[in-house]
This record gives structure tokens, sequence and C-alpha cells, in this order.
């Protein structure tokens, strides 16, 4: 159970304690489709005004660009349209599947991710990166299907593993190698907020899971060291540093360099607090580079203004809440940690887009969820948290 009530000695009552529900039993059957419950309302219901207002925004945000470089303001939307209903409707039928079946699907699909994440280095680059397969009329991110198969092996290992957690050979290195081996080809490509994103996911999962802090302690400060003697000694990515953290002294020296990050900054700044108005944006008109994707919170705050970014805020921190409560409620590990780790995925990639077009991390090239233009990520996302609504069947959402 995930509330677990016990009383005193002397028969008076004792505070609720709130833990993870225990591992998943062996059952000889398994149903196909979910529990009769209906699924968690106001995850459906928040999930889908940010979609809404997400959709809006990159319109107000690529209409000009799209008419400049395709000869059509309607290029970007009506693909996104086509990319949200494909989601949506893949979002709804899973979440009336079974996510226990899940389980025998984990070790397969890491597989294909894996594969895929080798053969796309061997795939013509563009400007040598390497993070597109392209197939006739259609191309997907490799990345993207790995965060969804990192968090389904990890949600399986763990709900059959919860009691060994804690120790080093049992929850611990089992992870860590399935971790590096995973960050190790998406940072090849190379992609390097997709691998920041995908080793914030599988440490808040294995600490969720029971994996000793000290251990992941260790580890982080391993990774900020070689990160550290990367950046200072080495010499990788230094002028991506330099930029920065001198924004406007790198520009004046070298515009292409620090173009996008300033030109952000003037958008953000230039918005104040009620906004210039919805589809009033000026540096989305071939200022800002490519203003309907990684950089669409710009023009969000240029237009909304602060009140329209606190907003945008509230509503993803209302989802990260609802999508906690529905894994912390689970029935079972396996659901508990599902619903965690994809919720994970989208707090974190938003507070990773979020300080890259403030300027307060260096820019690491990541979408905002549901906002930014992008078929591959937006379908994922959506039949992600379709699994997410499939474990809220499970719950008693009355309690909630």
């Amino acid at each position: 159970m995930a509330i677990r009530k016990g009383t005193s000695a002397k028969g008076g009552g004792r505070a609720a304690v709130r833990t993870l529900p225990a591992a998943d039993k062996p059952k000889k059957k398994r149903r196909f489709f979910a529990v009769a419950n209906g699924f968690d309302m106001p995850f459906l219901i928040i999930l889908m005004v940010i979609l809404t207002l997400g959709l809006i925004c990159m319109f107000s945000a690529s209409y000009a660009y799209a008419f400049y470089w395709n000869d059509d303001s309607f290029f970007y939307i009506k693909r996104q349209l086509m990319f949200a209903f494909i989601g949506v409707v893949a979002m709804l039928v899973i979440s009336t599947v079974d996510y226990h079946i899940l389980h025998h699907f984990a070790l397969p699909i890491m597989f294909v991710s894996l594969c895929l994440l080798v053969v796309v280095l061997f795939l013509p680059d563009s400007s040598g990166i390497h993070r597109w397969i392209r197939l006739p009329g259609f191309q997907f991110q490799p990345s993207e299907i790995a965060k969804f198969a990192m968090i389904l092996l990890f949600a399986h290992l763990i709900s059959l593993n919860h009691r060994k957690m804690n120790t080093l050979t049992g929850g611990y290195l089992p992870f860590m190698a399935i971790l590096g081996v995973t960050c190790g080809l998406v940072f090849l490509e190379p992609h390097l907020s997709g691998t920041i994103l995908l080793l914030a996911i599988g440490m808040v999962m294995m600490y969720v899971g029971g994996t000793r802090l000290l251990y992941l302690l260790l580890t982080l400060g391993g990774g900020i060291g070689a990160v550290i003697y990367m950046v200072f000694v080495k010499g990788y990515e230094q002028d991506r540093i330099n930029v920065w953290l001198h924004p406007f002294e790198a520009y004046s020296t070298d515009r292409d360099a620090a173009w996008q990050t300033i030109q952000s900054l003037y958008a953000i700044g230039s918005g104040g607090f009620m906004g210039q108005g919805l589809g009033k944006s000026r540096q989305k008109h071939l200022f800002l580079p490519e203003p309907h994707n990684d950089f669409i919170f710009s023009v969000v705050c240029e237009e909304l203004g602060f009140v329209g970014a606190v907003l945008v805020i509230v509503l993803f921190g209302l989802l990260v809440w609802r999508g906690f409560t529905i894994g912390m409620k689970s029935p079972d590990k396996f659901g508990s940690m599902l619903a965690i780790g994809l919720t994970v995925q989208v707090g974190v990639q938003v507070l990773l887009n979020m300080a890259v077009v403030t300027n307060t991390i260096p820019n690491t090239g990541i979408s905002l969820p549901f906002f930014s233009y992008g078929g591959t990520s937006l379908v994922m996302l959506l039949a992600q948290m379709g699994v997410v609504l499939s474990v809220s069947r499970g719950v008693n959402t009355e309690k909630t």
C-alpha cells in the first residue's frame, strides 16, 4: 500500500507514514488492459493546458521564420498539430493498457535504443553532429528513445531488486554501467544536454529506488571533477564557457559566437512585467535564430512578460507535483518508478531549457517540453504521459 498507518501501544492514533510501494509480486496472469478505475483527471487537465498553450506559443514564435524560409507562415504549426494529434491519440490508447506488460519490453527496448545510438554515429553528420536518423519523409533522434528506454529498464530492475538497492553490487554498479554506456553514446554525438538529462534522470531514480546517497554523491563529485578538468585543463568547450561567462564581451569580438544568447536576453528583457502582447515579439523576426525550437521560452517571456513566464513555470510545477503524487501512491514499485522517472524527465528538461535561455548555464541545446517544435520529442513525451496515466488508474484518486 502507498499509505501505511499504525497505532501506538496506548491505542492512540499515529501519523500516517508515506512509503514507496512494495515490489511487484509475480502473478500467473497479467491483464492487457488497465484496471477499470479512471485515470488521474487533474494530471490530464494540466497536461492538456500546457500542450494547448505550447501550440499557441509555438505558432506565434514560428510564423515569421516559417514565412521567410518556407514561404508559408503555417509551415511549422501544421506539422506540430499533426504530431500533437498523433501523440494525444497514442497517450489515450496507452493509458488504457496495463503498464505491467512493459516489464517484458524493458530489455528489448533498451537493446534497440543502444543499437540506434551506435548506428547514428556512423551516419552523415550535420555540422559535425550525429543526432538524427533520417528516413524518407521522416527523421528522429535516437536519444529521445534512449530516455524512455533507460527509465523503463531502471524501473524494471529496481522493482525486481528492491531489497538489494542499498548494496554496491546490487543497487549501484549495474545501474551505473547502464547509465555510463547510454550517456557515453549520447555524449559522442555530441549531445551534451541529452547526456546531462540522462544522468540526472538515472541518478534521481537510483536515489528514490534505494541506492545509498554516499555512492551517488561520490559519483557526482567525480563527474564534476572530470568536467572541471576537461574545461579548464584540456580546454574542452572553452569557447562556449567564455560566451556563457562573458556574453557581451564575446559578442563585441565575435558576433556569431554569442548572437543567440544575446538575442535571447534582449527578448526576455524587453518583455517586462506584462509582455509586448501575444504575437508581438520583435526578436522572432529573424533576430533570434530558430525561435520555435530551443529558445522558444525567450519569445514567451517577450510576448507574455514576467506574468506569462511565471504561469508557464507554475503549470510545469503542477504537472511534476501531480506526477510525483501518482508515483508515490502507485500500488507497486514498478508503477511508482515509472511515474517518477517519466515525471523527472519533464521537470529536469524544463529546468535545463529555462536555464539555457536565461544564460544561467552554457548553451547546450535542449528543447522545452510540449512547446518547442519537434515531432519525435512531442509524440514520445505524450506517449510517456500515457504511461503515467496508466499507472494512475491503479491509484485511488479520491484520496489524492
